[in-house]
């Protein structure tokens, strides 16, 4: 396994591949095998990965995705279900915490931009990172499925609120209780992803999405992001309140000064149109 040490050297570990892009980092869950379900293991990794890359220059914007032909087909039902009972309550807890860990807790608030790459299966538990990806496209041939109901579970963890936050009730409710498939298409059609495009035109359409986040200040990104997710639940005096507080948080930190340089270049030079494109960073 790789060396602890965050933002820094090689990443070697037997269930995820890192692949670093100027400036993109590609996270994959690799075990093709089993079309990337989510073992124990895996869970451990991908706990470390985040936190690694979070501070790792290299990563401006991570990908998630899977080997072969799978995103992932959730969790592994024999390793993390079948091979834990009359395991301690402990050592249950400890390995879904895990899980819980790095599938929402870290990566729905990650610093940097999250673009989901659904290139095949995507099933059960898979919601769970998908949803907590910022962004998300899937291949019009990928199949997304919520089987739980057909092995006698409800889905647990977190699929049920990603389902609810992003599925329209009607929609949720039917693929929850009957556990039918539906495409890449369809996910896109009912809001679960972006967008979907033919699964060889993929990999180019979720690069140039990335490559767009990478042009933009990531200080306002983060603080974008931080603001969406915090007014979610708050009445709108509370949301007000909140948001006018991370605004001057992120310009406080903005060493960029973006806020003045948008606002010059609009203004006064005219080579600004802030509905046209992003204004130009490297201008003093």
């Amino acid at each position: 396994m790789a060396s602890s040490k965050l933002g820094s050297g090689d990443y070697s570990y037997e269930n995820v591949a890192i692949e670093f892009d100027d400036g993109i980092a590609w996270v994959t869950l690799n075990r093709p095998d089993k079309r990337n379900a989510m073992s124990p293991a895996l869970n451990t990794e991908m706990v470390e990965v985040l936190r690694r890359l979070e501070v790792d220059e290299r990563c401006g914007v991570l990908v998630l995705t899977g080997a072969g032909d799978a995103f992932s087909a959730g969790m592994d039902l024999k390793e993390y279900f079948k091979n834990l009972e009359g395991a301690s309550r402990p050592e249950v807890m400890a390995i879904k915490r895990d899980a819980y860990q790095w599938q929402w807790r870290h990566l729905k608030y990650f610093y940097k931009p999250t673009i989901a790459m659904v290139n095949g299966w995507c099933f059960g538990g898979a919601f769970t990172p998908l949803v907590s990806c910022d962004l998300s496209l899937a291949a019009e041939e990928a199949t997304f499925g919520l089987s739980e109901i057909n092995w006698g579970i409800v889905p647990g963890g977190n699929v049920m609120k990603a389902v609810a936050s992003k599925m329209r009730q009607s929609d949720g409710l039917y693929y929850v209780l009957t556990g039918d498939t539906f495409d890449g298409r369809k996910a896109a059609e009912m809001g679960l992803v972006n967008k979907a495009v033919p699964l060889a035109e993929l990999r180019a359409a979720t690069e140039e999405l990335a490559r767009k986040m990478l042009k933009i200040n990531p200080v306002l990104l983060h603080g974008a992001k931080e603001c969406y997710h915090g007014v979610e639940n708050l009445d709108w005096h509370s949301a007000e309140d909140y948001n006018n507080a991370k605004v001057e948080q992120a310009l406080w930190h903005d060493a960029e000064r973006g806020m003045q340089k948008g606002l010059d270049q609009f203004l006064d030079k005219k080579s600004f149109r802030p509905g046209l494109g992003s204004y130009d960073r490297a201008a003093e």
